[in-house]
């Protein structure tokens, strides 16, 4: 079964993050430059408090008509976490993901914040998981 840990040690552990003071509008710029749907939020003891993600952008500032200059980050980001550890399997981030409805999990390694998985890491890594299965099944069958 794969682990959290594996999909970490394949993608890597970067983690790209935010203060809660930072204009909407700079996290806005950092999602864009690193190809990222949220961002980690953090103290100034880089202690994980929250999570930004285009979904808070466009329901609390985009339809709100707020500006995203004008607004920190911690008006919008989500304080509710649901995080993960790396000992996890990914059939229990899944499960974790629909039932919430998010898209990314925080990993943390006791207080550590250690990286982050997305539900298309989580996608990749079941369907790779599956291909590995029937490839499996298929020399099985064919008794190669």
């Amino acid at each position: 079964m794969t682990t959290v840990r594996d999909v970490l040690d394949r993608k890597g552990r970067n983690v790209f993050a935010v203060g809660p003071d930072a204009p909407v509008y700079r996290a806005l710029e950092l999602m864009s430059e690193k190809h990222v749907g949220a961002l980690m939020v953090l103290d100034e003891d880089r202690h994980l408090i929250g999570v930004v993600s285009e979904r808070d952008y466009a329901r609390k500032i985009a339809l709100e008509g707020k500006s995203s200059k004008g607004t920190p980050v911690r008006d919008i980001m989500t304080t509710k976490l649901f995080c993960v550890s790396p000992t996890q399997n990914i059939d229990e981030c899944m499960s974790l993901m629909t039932d919430k409805s998010v898209r990314h999990l925080p990993v943390l390694d006791g207080d550590r914040l250690d990286g982050v998985i997305s539900i298309g890491d989580v996608v990749k890594s079941m369907l790779s998981q599956q291909e590995f299965i029937i490839e499996q099944l298929e020399h099985f069958i064919s008794g190669r």
